[in-house]
C-alpha cells in the first residue's frame, strides 16, 4: 500500500508529506516584528498556548537554554506571580483560541509585558490595536504544520527581549535546518518501504494503541509524535517521560494480560544523561515479556537541536504514513472543528 504513489497522493490531498519534507525551511524564516520592540527588565517568561502552539515553546526546554525561568501554560489561567517584570507570550495559530485569549486578558490586568504570535484572528486585532509586539505566522494547511515557524518566531521574540543573542543561536539553527533538509528525503513517498524506515514503523503500528517514551531532551519530540498520531492518523497515543516513568507507569506494565494491544516506541538520544540512557535499557530488560518489545528510534545528529528536529520530522512521516494505512486524509480534523462549534454555542 505505502508504495502505491497514486493511492498516497489521493489520500494525502493537501500534500502533508510535502510539508513535512520541507519543514526545515521554517527554521530560518525571517519574521517582520510589528508593534512594541522595547522591553524593560524581564525576570521570567510565561508562554500561553495550546496544542501545537504550546509544543513550539516546549522545544525551548531542550534548546536553547534560557537564563530566566520559562513556564508554559496550557490553560485559561496564568500563574499568580506574573507582574511588570514578566514577559507573557501568547500564541495561537488561528488567533481565536479561547484559553489563549483568556491568558492575554489576565496578562493585561497584571501589567505584564506582552508579545503575540498568531496567524490572524482576535489576537492579531488586539495586538495591532494596543501596539503589542506581534509576529504573524505564515499560512499553512493546519496549525500543527507550522510548529517550526512558531518556534522560530518565539526565538526572535526572546532575542528582542534580550534573553537570547541572535549571533549565538542563529548559526546553530541554520546548521540544524540544513541537517534536516538532508535527512527528510530518505522518508519521501517515492522511497520504497524496503528502504524507508518511516513506512516500516507505520506498518508495525497498524491497529495498535501507541505509547511513547522520551528522556528530558527528547520529550518535546515524543509529545510531538503523540500530537501527530492523534491529529494526522486519527490514532490514539500516549506519552511519558523517563525517568518519571520508572517511578509509577513502569510497574503498570508488569501484570496481566501479557498480550497487550499496544505498540511501544522509545525515542532515545546519546546526548541524554547517562543514567537516563541506562534507564531505557534496564526498563526494556525487566519488562521483557510483560509488554510489547519497544520500537527503538535512535535520534540522529551531533547536537541536541539536530536530534530534536530529526526526531520530530521522522515522527511526522511515520504518522502520515499511518494515516494513509488507516485510509484517511491526514490534514482535516473535523471533530475538533465540531467541538469548537459546540463550545461556542
Amino acid at each position: 500500500m505505502l508504495d502505491d504513489l497514486k493511492l498516497i497522493h489521493e489520500r494525502d490531498a493537501q500534500d502533508a508529506l510535502g510539508i513535512a519534507e520541507h519543514q526545515g525551511q521554517q527554521l530560518t524564516y525571517d519574521f517582520s516584528l510589528q508593534g512594541n520592540t522595547t522591553f524593560g527588565n524581564v525576570y521570567n517568561v510565561v508562554y500561553a498556548g495550546m496544542g501545537g502552539s504550546a509544543l513550539a515553546a516546549s522545544l525551548v526546554h531542550s534548546w536553547p537554554k534560557l537564563g530566566e525561568p520559562f513556564e508554559i501554560v496550557r490553560d485559561y489561567a496564568l500563574p499568580e506571580y506574573i507582574d511588570a517584570d514578566t514577559l507573557v507570550i501568547v500564541a495561537s495559530y488561528s488567533g481565536n483560541t479561547e484559553e489563549t485569549l483568556s491568558a492575554l486578558s489576565q496578562a493585561e490586568a497584571k501589567g505584564a509585558q506582552i508579545a503575540v504570535i498568531a496567524g490572524g484572528g482576535k489576537l492579531q486585532q488586539i495586538a495591532e490595536e494596543k501596539g503589542y509586539l506581534f509576529v504573524r505566522l505564515p499560512k499553512t494547511e493546519q496549525p500543527r504544520y507550522a510548529v517550526l515557524y512558531n518556534f522560530r518566531a518565539l526565538l526572535q521574540i526572546l532575542a528582542m527581549a534580550g534573553l537570547l543573542k541572535q549571533e549565538e543561536y542563529m548559526p546553530e539553527l541554520q546548521k540544524a535546518s540544513e541537517f534536516l533538509k538532508s535527512a527528510t528525503p530518505a522518508w519521501r513517498a517515492d522511497v520504497p518501504t524496503a528502504n524507508n524506515s518511516a513506512k516500516q514503523i507505520a506498518q508495525e503500528l497498524m491497529g495498535k494503541s501507541i505509547v511513547l517514551y522520551g528522556g528530558p531532551k527528547m520529550y518535546p519530540a515524543a509529545y510531538k509524535w503523540k500530537i501527530s498520531f492523534n491529529e494526522n492518523a486519527k490514532h490514539i497515543a500516549w506519552v511519558n517521560e523517563i525517568p518519571e516513568f520508572n517511578h509509577n507507569e513502569f510497574i503498570g506494565w508488569s501484570k496481566q494480560p501479557t498480550d497487550k494491544p499496544y505498540a511501544v516506541i522509545d525515542l532515545r538520544s546519546n546526548l541524554e544523561h547517562e543514567r537516563v540512557q541506562k534507564r531505557f535499557e534496564v526498563s526494556a530488560r525487566l519488562l521483557s515479556g510483560m509488554r510489547p518489545e519497544p520500537i527503538v528510534v535512535q535520534a540522529e545528529g551531533t547536537t541536541v537541536l539536530e536530534q530534536l528536529l530529526w526526531t520530530i520530522a521522522f515522527g511526522d512521516f511515520v504518522s502520515l504514513y499511518l494515516a494513509i494505512i488507516n485510509g484517511l486524509n491526514p490534514a482535516p480534523v473535523e471533530l475538533v472543528e465540531k467541538f469548537k462549534k459546540e463550545m461556542s454555542a
